[in-house]
């Protein structure tokens, strides 16, 4: 019996035909489709990729994907593909290492954009450092009289900051543990978010962006340690800020609207409206990619981005361009209403689309770090993944008793891990979308998780003020 063949071309994220058309057997499989797309893209190491046909993954084969009985043979197919991440992150299995040492919860826990320091923040008011290799504490800092509500590193890894509940910021040097400059003070009430500039605006890694309870947005020059510019607009308290790579700040408030701002000189460009309650949360379609700066995971996690500026920043700043090159930096925020917004922030005051599904208030919201999968945690316990373009949902993930609290995904966008009021972290498979492993091990909430930048491992920490961290 004779196969069905059918015209096709391959297509790129940003709709340009990739060499000729090409006449295939139904029974054509996505490596075979791999082979052929890299053999038009002359790669010299061959890359991964996904493969679309409307908005259909094709997993198998192509009459899989496809229903025979309508397709015109004469008609052209476009299979639209994406480059996948060339490594490949292993899923974290295990808890190697519980580290205790802070008095009080753990609010927050960030590896630094090089993965080689693991920093947390506590309501012990101290800051604390890690050796990830040796699992070990490094330095415990001292200088909050308050809690410490969040941390931020910069993205060439050599500074941290971090902002208490009496409305200060700390910056810290993560070799010695001491304090850089003096402390930045300003804001009359706590401190929510803390955002710097990005690797490819300004290598020296400078500036920083506050938001806080006070209603306002603060841009510090951390070596003068004085406020550049206050930024008031909001009526409410400003729960998270994001420097965004195009010279635009974020900024989302309790008094419903998302803010855009131009960094050089706090100028509004426009106020996104929509939301009904409280917008707690914001995700950048660039956020992983401007938290690592100039790191590579690909090539080596002991790369000395300082020892020369100019090529590390032009290539921050190509891959920067290869993530908007598709669709410009796109922003998403949640909110106590129980919906996302989905936006083109620097063209639009109208959301691109509304995300309805959730039963109880998102929480968090994370782009994969290829910035195709958008994912949802809320109170409801759910975790909702979406399609990072269009906002259209693609699926519920149940497994979590609790409310989810944060999610993080591993820097191959093949997997995320979510951590949860119900004491557990628990590890999803974003191919199949659903539950690959589940991780006990923390004694009370999960209030923070993150996955190091070079995909080795996981570190969580939470109520029972234990920092843990899990790996293959």
């Amino acid at each position: 019996m004779e196969v069905q063949r059918i015209l096709c071309r391959l297509v790129n994220e940003t709709g340009e035909v990739t060499g000729d058309m090409i006449d295939l057997p139904v029974t054509t499989s996505t490596h075979e489709l791999t082979l052929i797309c890299n053999a038009f893209l002359q790669k010299q190491d061959p890359s991964p990729y996904l493969f679309y046909i409307n908005e259909n993954e094709v997993t198998n084969t192509l009459e899989k994907t496809l229903d025979l009985s309508t397709i015109n043979t004469e008609e052209v197919v476009d299979i639209v593909y994406h480059q996948q991440a060339v490594f490949r992150v292993r899923p974290v299995t295990r808890c190697t290492s519980s580290m205790p040492g802070h008095a009080e919860a753990v609010i927050s826990v960030s590896f630094s954009p090089d993965g080689k320091y693991l920093a947390s923040g506590s309501g012990d008011t101290t800051v604390r450092f890690w050796d990830v290799n040796t699992q070990t504490p490094y330095h415990t800092c001292s200088g909050h009289k308050n809690w410490v509500l969040c941390i931020a590193w910069s993205p060439d890894s050599s500074k941290l900051a971090s902002a208490c509940k009496d409305g200060k910021i700390i910056i810290w040097d993560p070799n010695t543990g001491k304090q850089i400059g003096k402390t930045l003070l300003g804001h009359r009430q706590w401190v929510t978010s803390l955002s710097w500039e990005p690797y490819h605006k300004n290598t020296d890694c400078r500036y920083l962006a506050s938001s806080s309870k006070d209603g306002d947005v603060r841009i510090w020059d951390t070596v003068l340690c004085n406020t550049l510019l206050t930024i008031s607009g909001h009526t409410k308290s400003v729960t998270v800020v994001k420097w965004g790579g195009s010279g635009l700040i974020y900024s989302a408030s309790q008094d419903r609207t998302v803010k855009v701002w131009r960094a050089k000189d706090g100028v509004l460009c426009r106020s996104l409206e929509g939301h009904a309650h409280w917008v707690n949360t914001l995700a950048l379609s660039t956020d992983y990619i401007l938290k690592i700066g100039a790191f590579d995971p690909i090539k080596d996690s002991n790369i000395d981005i300082c020892a020369d500026k100019k090529k590390s920043q032009e290539f921050a700043l190509k891959r920067y361009h290869e993530i908007i090159e598709a669709h410009g930096e796109r922003l998403v925020s949640g909110s106590d209403d129980f919906t996302l917004f989905l936006w083109n922030p620097e063209k639009d005051k109208k959301p691109l689309a509304r995300l309805t599904g959730h039963q109880q208030l998102v929480n968090d919201v994370k782009f994969s770090p290829d910035g195709r999968i958008l994912a949802s945690a809320s109170f409801d316990k759910s975790i909702k993944l979406w399609e990072a373009k269009t906002g259209k949902f693609i699926t519920t993930l149940r497994g979590h008793v609790q409310a989810v609290y944060m999610v993080s995904f591993s820097a191959d966008s093949r997997m995320m891990v979510s951590g949860s009021a119900d004491s557990t972290l628990k590890l999803w498979n974003l191919k199949d979308k659903k539950l690959e492993i589940d991780l006990p091990g923390h004694a009370d909430e999960v209030f923070a998780v993150d996955w190091s930048t070079d995909g080795q491992r996981v570190a969580s920490g939470g109520k029972d003020k234990v920092l843990r961290l899990w790996q293959h």
